[in-house]
């Protein structure tokens, strides 16, 4: 009989006072910003109180009106929030289910499906979780696109379900709770509907692409969408309606019934994007725009538009146009690194206070107005310097690696993605750019960075212009700039510890690099190091990075992923190559593999994988002793289960191997303090990280890592007691060994999946 292990649904977030970005005893460092953020939404009882989401599985809730916030997880990407209107501790959030907190975010737990009938699995590129339910009023295999409280009686709950895909999406059921979620059941099926917005307005309304459905005593009434097309977006309050489509801006006065419609609501017909008004203060809406000549491009102009008389007029409010700033927005240094900004993606203005409004866009940026668009405010950085910035706890940035200068261990930099290469000179107090010199069509990520460690100031880089490698995602899509001969990057060398970087081309392709080595033996100023090229293979130099020869002799694989490389103190080299295959069915071209090369390069050996392993991920020597090595894996998704992931151990220098720690399947990578041979790291994206104290023998979970997709861990060089670990999508964790025993944990423990 299958064993299914029951979801637990408690989650636990704490919310530090103030604005320091911390979770417990845990530190998040960083610039702050980058990645796509998505629908703020503010409290009706608090306007001071904030919700976004990200693209990369992390939640922010803001308590001081943005100017910090604490990143929360709920095992996936958010897709709905919503606060009860009565209860000012209860706020809702929504992805493939529904979770509620009743303490204003610091805990959470899923009230649909029923936990007590659901299991969840982790499987695909991003071991994504997928649920499956007993609870016959799930709609398995669709996210939760809005949430609705009604606020004439807080019990009842409406949570419209949705297929995945670019907004607008299609509809699919919408579900009803009359007792505050522990029963549910399916009310009606929008499946072919286009739904850009759902309230409740004396009764509940739905606005599709093509109208309006409004809801009253367990009757449906729909009405025709205004003219010009289909809406696109929507929203509204107290019988206003407002939608936009291609015609432009259109408003209701009898709740969707009959629509005006906003003729030259702007000088020079700008397509309107999206659409927000007060719900108690509908007659202020706040509707974004752009040039309809550049929908192809953030060129042009774009802005957000303001009316205060119910759409009668519209008035600019904040404008950008030909890539010159708004001169009432504050800037931050993403727009410098982007180079554009724009367009608006979502709007949020607050219930109670219509001048507040919060604004995201495709930069990506956030910012929002206290003042009714007077004047805008980033909120994911803060300056401390004119070329210097610290996070704000608003962290959706994919960090590779954190580098320490072995001349000055305040000089720490993080590799990045999206965002290229940062260095704090002050330990991680604050952050600036690092990239100088690197050609604008590599800046996008950094890999990897190692120093000389007899030369001061000199240290090599790779950079890339494709970002999230090995990630399958990268390659399978279609078009020439993902085919790995096309991918562009390089290596570049700096002499004044990063402040400048020349490129290193000698004999090297433009390719994306993803892992540098240095072997230390070799003396200063010839020094061999050794480049893995995605899709090329390994790459040697033997004078300090001016030339580059390819060393792939043994090497079998067509395009072969050359993900990392390890080097033992008696100079045997290992090369881990990543699979092609997403779910890694076993036994083909697109297996991965590992190679031994005890000549520097010149010959590789493929060495024999753990038994059910195609997808190695990282290799790590025990520094006493380097026959012992550590692998870590990403398993294989068979119909019913994962398997062939996790952490194995050879103790005889890979002649055979066994497994170690097989509680998750999507081991990222793992490491071994190199001053403490007894402690082993793994850190994966399965909702934490793991330590071992016996060299591998035993594993728990470090307590207080709250984050999805862990990638790795790094030992504090200056504090034994600390380590970092890097994220896709969080950017980088300060804090304990050993874990934070007092930490309160979030999902990421409380929840048993089926492998």
């Amino acid at each position: 009989m299958k064993k299914l292990l029951l979801v637990v649904c408690a989650v636990t977030i704490a919310l530090a006072a103030g604005p320091a970005p911390r979770f417990d005893d845990w530190t998040i460092i960083g610039p702050g910003g980058s990645g796509a953020m998505y629908l703020p939404t503010i409290s009706p009882h608090d306007p001071a109180l904030v919700l976004e989401h990200c693209d990369m599985t992390g939640g922010y809730i803001s308590h001081d009106g943005g100017r910090s916030w604490r990143m929360f997880n709920l095992r996936g990407t958010i897709s709905a929030f919503a606060f009860d209107p009565h209860d000012p501790k209860a706020i809702y959030a929504g992805n493939s289910v529904l979770w509620r907190s009743d303490d204003v975010g610091k805990t959470w737990r899923m009230i649909f499906p029923d936990p007590a009938r659901t299991i969840e699995r982790m499987r695909d590129d991003h071991a994504a979780s997928v649920y499956t339910s007993g609870d016959p009023a799930y709609p398995a295999g669709q996210v939760v696109r809005f949430i609705v409280v009604d606020p004439t009686d807080s019990k009842r709950l409406y949570a419209m379900f949705s297929s995945t895909g670019p907004a607008p999406r299609t509809g699919g059921w919408l579900c009803f709770s009359k007792d505050r979620g522990a029963t549910w059941t399916r009310l009606k099926d929008f499946s072919g509907e286009k739904v850009p917005s759902m309230y409740f307005d004396a009764g509940l309304r739905v606005v599709s692409g093509s109208g309006v459905f409004t809801m009253g005593a367990q009757r449906w009434e729909k009405f025709a969408g205004p003219p010009g097309g289909a809406v696109r977006f929507a929203s509204g309050g107290a019988g206003l309606v407002y939608a936009v489509n291609d015609a432009g801006i259109h408003v209701s006065g009898d709740g969707g019934k009959t629509w005006q419609t906003a003729k030259d609501a702007l000088p020079g017909s700008p397509k309107f994007l999206a659409v927000e008004c007060s719900m108690q203060h509908p007659e202020t809406a706040y509707a974004a725009f752009r040039d309809r000549k550049a929908d192809d491009a953030p060129k042009g102009y774009f802005g957000i538009a303001r009316t205060s008389d119910a759409g009668r007029h519209w008035t600019r409010v904040y404008e950008e146009a030909d890539g010159k700033a708004a001169p009432n927005m504050e800037r931050n240094y993403l727009e410098d690194f982007y180079g554009e900004t724009g367009p608006i993606r979502d709007l949020g203005v607050s219930p109670t206070n219509p001048e507040i409004c919060y604004g995201t866009d495709a930069c990506p940026r956030s910012f929002r107005t206290l003042d009714g668009g007077k004047t805008w405010q980033q909120t994911m950085t803060e300056r401390v310097g004119d070329d210097r910035w610290t996070t704000t706890g608003y962290d959706v940035t994919n960090a590779h690696g954190i580098h320490f200068d072995p001349f000055n261990l305040k000089n720490v930099f993080i590799s990045y993605t999206d965002v290229g290469l940062f260095k704090s000179a002050d330990g991680g107090a604050s952050w600036k750019s690092s990239i100088a010199g690197i050609p604008a069509r590599w800046n996008n990520t950094t890999y990897w960075v190692v120093f000389d460690p007899e030369v001061k100031g000199l240290m090599w880089g790779s950079f890339s212009r494709t970002h999230d490698l090995p990630r399958a995602k990268m390659w399978q899509r279609a078009g020439a700039q993902h085919d790995p001969d096309n991918f562009e990057g390089g290596i570049g060398i700096s002499t004044d510890g990063g402040e400048h970087w020349t490129v290193s081309s000698g004999g090297l392709p433009q390719t994306a690099v993803t892992h540098l080595l240095l072997d230390p033996s070799t003396p200063a100023g010839s020094r061999t190091l050794y480049a893995c090229a995605f899709g090329r293979g390994v790459y040697k130099s033997i004078d300090n990075g001016k030339t580059w020869a390819l060393k792939i002799d043994g090497i079998q694989k067509r395009q072969p992923f050359a993900y990392r490389i390890t080097r033992a103190p008696g100079g045997t080299l290992y090369l881990v190559v990543a699979r092609r295959s997403e779910r890694g069915y076993t036994g083909d071209a697109e297996d991965g593999a590992l190679y031994r090369s005890t000549d520097g390069a010149e010959h590789w050996v493929k060495m024999k994988l753990p038994e059910g392993v195609n997808g190695p991920t990282g290799l790590s020597l025990d520094p006493a002793d380097e026959k012992r090595i550590y692998l870590s894996a990403w398993g294989v998704t068979l119909p019913e289960k994962v398997v062939g992931g996790g952490v194995f151990l050879s103790t005889n220098g890979g002649q055979s191997w066994r497994p170690v720690f097989q509680g998750v399947q999507h081991v990222y990578d793992v490491s071994v303090d190199p001053k403490h041979p007894n402690l082993a790291y793994a850190a994966g994206f399965e909702n934490g990280a793991w330590r071992s104290v016996d060299r591998g023998a035993t594993w728990t979970r470090i307590h207080g890592f709250n984050f999805k997709w862990g990638q790795r861990v790094f030992p504090d060089p200056v504090d034994d007691s600390k380590i970092y670990i890097t994220t896709f999508g969080g950017s980088v964790w300060h804090g304990p060994a050993a874990g934070d025993p007092k930490a309160i944990e979030d999902v990421a423990t409380a929840v048993k999946a089926v492998n």
